[in-house]
This record gives C-alpha cells, sequence and structure tokens, in this order.
C-alpha cells in the first residue's frame, strides 16, 4: 500500500530555511516572520529542462532558488538564445519583468530545482508594512543590479581566459555564501552554456579548461571542477583589472 505524505508538513517555513539569512532581514520579528511565511508559495519542484517563466509572459511573482540553479536567457532575432545569467540557492528571479510587467527573458531549471514564489502585490503590500524587509528587497535588487554591472565588465575584456577565470571565481564565492566548498564544486551547465553566457566558441571554452589544468590552476572530471591553485585564478583575473580583493580576503580567511 502507498504511503500518503502530507505535503502540509513537509512544507518548510522561511525561518527554518538554511538559506534565510541569504534572503532574509535579521531584522525581522517572529510574527513578522509568520506574515511573510504567509504569502510564500512552495511549489512542486521543477525539472531539468522545465520553464518557471517565458518571454512575454504577465508579471505575477518574483522568485527565490531554495534548490537547484536555473538559466536566464534572452532571444535573439535569429531564434537563438543569449544567457545573461545562472541564479543560484538564495537568489531572486523575475525583477525583469517589473517595468513593463511583462517578462522579457526566460528561466529555465538546469536540474531539478525548488523555488519559492513571491506574489508581488502580496510582496509590496508586506514591504510597507514591514521596513526591514522593504530594506532587504531593495538590497536584493541592488545586488542583482550589481551582477549584472561585474558581467558587463568581465564580457568587456577581450582575453578569453580572464573571461572563464573571473566566471569560475564568481561562482567559487557563491557557493563559499552558501556554505559549500570554495575549491570544489560542480558545474550545473554545460559547456556550451558557458561559452554562449562568456561569448565564446564552445571550442575555446574546452580548450582553456585543458590550459588551466595543464598550468596547474584546475583539475576538471567532466562537470566537476576542483580549483588547485586560487592565487593563479585570482592573479589572471586581476591582470585585467578586475578587483578581486573580496576573494583574496576568502582566501586569507580559509
Amino acid at each position: 500500500m502507498n504511503q500518503i505524505v502530507n505535503l502540509k508538513s513537509l512544507k518548510t517555513t522561511c525561518q527554518a530555511c538554511s538559506l534565510s539569512e541569504l534572503c532574509l532581514p535579521r531584522s525581522l520579528d517572529d510574527s513578522e516572520m509568520v506574515r511573510l511565511d504567509d504569502i510564500v508559495q512552495r511549489k512542486r519542484p521543477i525539472k531539468k529542462g522545465e520553464f518557471l517563466f517565458q518571454v512575454g509572459q504577465p508579471f505575477r511573482s518574483l522568485y527565490a532558488v531554495r534548490s537547484g540553479s536555473v538559466k536566464v536567457f534572452l532571444p535573439t532575432p535569429s531564434g537563438e538564445e543569449q544567457i545573461v545569467g545562472f541564479h543560484m540557492p538564495g537568489e531572486l528571479l523575475g525583477l525583469d519583468a517589473m517595468e513593463h510587467d511583462t517578462h522579457s527573458c526566460s528561466a529555465v531549471a538546469l536540474e531539478t530545482t525548488t523555488v519559492c514564489e513571491l506574489p508581488y502585490q502580496n510582496m509590496q503590500e508586506l514591504c510597507h508594512q514591514i521596513p526591514g524587509l522593504n530594506h532587504q528587497f531593495m538590497s536584493l535588487v541592488s545586488k542583482e543590479i550589481g551582477s549584472e554591472h561585474e558581467m558587463l565588465l568581465m564580457l568587456g575584456k577581450k582575453m578569453a581566459d580572464v573571461r572563464l577565470a573571473a566566471f569560475l571565481l564568481n561562482l567559487s564565492c557563491r557557493f563559499r555564501t552558501r556554505g559549500f566548498s570554495p575549491n570544489e564544486f560542480n558545474l550545473s551547465m554545460s559547456r556550451h552554456d558557458i561559452a554562449n553566457y562568456l561569448g565564446l566558441a564552445v571550442e575555446t571554452v574546452s580548450r582553456l579548461f585543458t590550459r588551466f589544468q595543464e598550468d596547474g590552476i584546475l583539475e576538471v572530471h567532466r562537470r566537476l571542477v576542483t580549483i588547485r591553485d586560487m592565487s593563479k585564478l585570482v592573479a589572471l583575473a586581476e591582470y585585467a583589472g578586475i578587483n578581486c580583493q573580496h576573494i583574496k580576503d576568502m582566501i586569507s580567511d580559509s
């Protein structure tokens, strides 16, 4: 006889979520946490290749990734896609639709992924009532804008090895922030996706991974990346003028 699963009993509250330090302001008291939790919708897991939202869909909600990863891309005139970001647990999606009330990009799961859905109208009302939540929401929006600026800076560098080095360092920092190893992690995105995001040919990305291994910077087994020499990776990025002080601070703290 199959056991019936009580979905309500499996619901993870905002307060108990391991990502609360990334998503939520520490100043919220218990009653405010309950009010926030009441508007959050936690849906079934999204399978690999399944869309969270697509271009042209009306804007109803923002989404916070709880587990897994999501890529966001824009359609090109030729009918292809231009990847503009990869989102990890604790990061917010859907901000693209806030200005015109429709999504200007699409978001698709790179692996089995769970998200928290935040109905925007309810979120706005709650932000007006809870100043700490409004401040945190603005901080998340600011962080997303900052990430876009970093991407533009990275893609403005002509050297392909600098682009890949900066990309790997960015992932390393994000994994560390989430309590995972900054030196060893799995890439949920394919080489093709990385090449698309960095504006490089797939062959160039594959060649660079091989070169980084030969130089003792990385060790790569399929999608598992192990950073063997973080200082060399940092030096490569800094050579092109990318500020890596926060990464050097991370190394010194390790």
